[in-house]
């Protein structure tokens, strides 16, 4: 049986990200017949219509495209910037989005994991993703939300591992819901 591709995208590019972090432990989480994989969006120059228009797309918007295209679901980290998500993770939507009728995020189970140094974890980002998700037609995970907050260096080892049981379990709660839901959704 083919193992079902699952794309993580992890909404921020600094080196020590939490969500990429968090990310790297959902990838160990799959079950068999998964195959998680983190995608990479920081290569991706800023959306712009004419790309398309004037039939000049850069080789990266290719390439990804073609490789969210392959994918038969996805899960979202994304830390919360004033409020909403990254320009980093909207731009990646918006590629792979494009051009107008190709939208290959289209018809996908998907979920979204949110976190934050702040005490609500994310709250604003997550939503504010859903929304855009929405719009895609990617059929997003309703339950359970998740939301990591007052995230520290101190929730990850050395390694880049979860540090507590609590959260290793709260995190593979979501990702054992989201099998479940993927199953669901692709009967």
């Amino acid at each position: 049986m083919e193992k079902k591709k699952i794309g993580l995208f992890a909404g921020s590019l600094r080196k020590e990200s939490f969500s990429r972090k968090i990310a790297n432990n959902i990838v160990k989480m799959a079950p068999e017949s998964f195959d998680f994989k983190i995608v990479e969006i920081g290569q991706l120059p800023f959306f712009n219509q004419d790309f398309d228009d004037y039939n000049s797309d850069p080789e990266s918007y290719i390439a990804f495209r073609k490789e969210v295209a392959e994918l038969d679901g996805f899960i979202f980290v994304t830390p919360e910037y004033n409020r909403s998500l990254p320009a980093v993770l909207k731009n990646a939507l918006d590629v792979a989005s494009r051009p107008y009728g190709h939208n290959v995020w289209s018809g996908k189970p998907g979920a979204v994991i949110s976190c934050s140094i702040g005490g609500i974890g994310g709250f604003g980002a997550n939503h504010h993703l859903r929304q855009v998700l929405s719009y895609l037609e990617v059929y997003t995970m309703q339950q359970p939300e998740a939301y990591l907050g007052n995230i520290t260096t101190d929730l990850f080892d050395e390694n880049g591992n979860f540090t507590t049981e609590r959260t290793y379990k709260f995190v593979k709660t979501f990702v054992d819901a989201y099998v479940a839901w993927f199953e669901q959704v692709t009967q």
